[in-house]
């Protein structure tokens, strides 16, 4: 059995070496660390679990067995090691436990794949690799440069802020949306999510940075692609869910220079157990495609295993968290819904 004298961190989903390394560095001492997984028998989890001081999770709906969440209601805290946590049943858990996201886990791994996929974009990269394939060299084509661009980010979290201080260091002109209406960045324009409009039709590129929610749901639709410039690049490393899939498929078909650079799908391995895609993005020569890799730079991953551990240690030491899950937001995810689909 687990003693009760030393605060317990349980972790609830399998971490291999490198990331059991991260947690322990990070609580370094501050308490217990029990990995569930290791543990076979009923009794054994059960005790873990009645004695948990903090959980760090994947998703502990299907981490933990059935007769197992009621005994973590008294935790100070289950973090979540995703940022984005829409596929996981919230409402399922306790609702007196403090539900924490790792917002900005890879933060740094991310902003530099987006701006990769926009350079890659705006240089016209794939489609000259592809005129050069047929025989044809265009040396005289023109491209854009970053320094003459404005670019907006739909999102300015722990991605979209260091994705703000890269592009304006490249000399670009940024615009933001969040809900204060506010950047920690000193970026050229801040609008809330009732600006999205304004800020899509003066952007050459727009990065979409937000998490899924009940507000974000479906908010980049036909209308919203229509307000874009002809030529805009459009980058995604959110969710697939932002965007009304069938609407853009039919944007990009319609609109040769409108460019799409998609990291994030709509149906993803990790969250919907396999691939697919409702229209066929990939052979449309307008669009830059990338498996959702984005925070995988690196030693993104570790970072993120890092942050989510000091949300733990926070929590530990009788702090408030970051990241809480407002109250409101518990009761949606995606399972109850479909992708949009015009």
């Amino acid at each position: 059995m687990i003693s009760n004298e030393q605060p317990t961190l349980v972790v609830t989903c399998k971490l291999g070496p490198a990331y059991r390394l991260a947690v322990a560095e990070t609580v370094s001492g501050r308490a217990r660390i029990v990995y569930l997984d290791e543990l076979e028998q009923p009794a054994a989890r059960r005790a873990a679990l009645s004695s948990a001081t903090v959980l760090l999770a994947h998703n502990p709906v299907k981490e933990l067995r059935a007769d197992e969440i009621d005994l973590i209601g008294e935790v100070r805290l289950v973090q979540f090691l995703a940022a984005g946590v829409d596929f996981i049943p919230l409402d399922r858990l306790p609702s007196q436990v403090p539900l924490a996201s790792n917002a900005g886990a890879q933060a740094e791994s991310m902003a530099e794949h987006a701006l990769a996929m926009a350079l890659a974009a705006a240089k016209h990269l794939a489609l000259e690799q592809a005129s050069m394939a047929r025989g044809e060299f265009n040396q005289a084509g023109s491209t854009r440069m970053m320094a003459e661009s404005t670019c907006g980010i739909l999102g300015l979290g722990g991605t979209g802020l260091v994705l703000a201080r890269l592009l304006k260091g490249m000399g670009a002109q940024v615009h933001g949306i969040n809900r204060r209406g506010q950047s920690s960045v000193s970026i050229d324009w801040v609008g809330r999510p009732d600006a999205l409009h304004t800020m899509l039709a003066v952007s050459d590129i727009v990065f979409l940075t937000v998490p899924l929610s009940r507000e974000t749901f479906g908010m980049i639709g036909a209308h919203e692609l229509g307000l874009m410039k002809d030529d805009a690049i459009l980058v995604n490393l959110a969710r697939g869910e932002l965007i009304d899939e069938g609407a853009l498929y039919r944007h990009l078909r319609d609109h040769a220079s409108f460019i799409a650079c998609l990291d994030a799908w709509w149906i993803e391995p990790v969250r919907h157990g396999h691939f697919e895609m409702q229209f066929p993005f990939l052979d449309l020569p307008n669009v830059i495609a990338s498996p959702h890799n984005s925070a995988a730079g690196g030693s993104g991953r570790v970072m993120g295993i890092k942050r989510a551990a000091l949300n733990c240690v926070r929590a530990l030491a009788g702090e408030r968290p970051l990241h809480l899950i407002p109250p409101d937001e518990r009761a949606w995810h995606i399972g109850k819904h479909e992708p949009a689909m015009a």
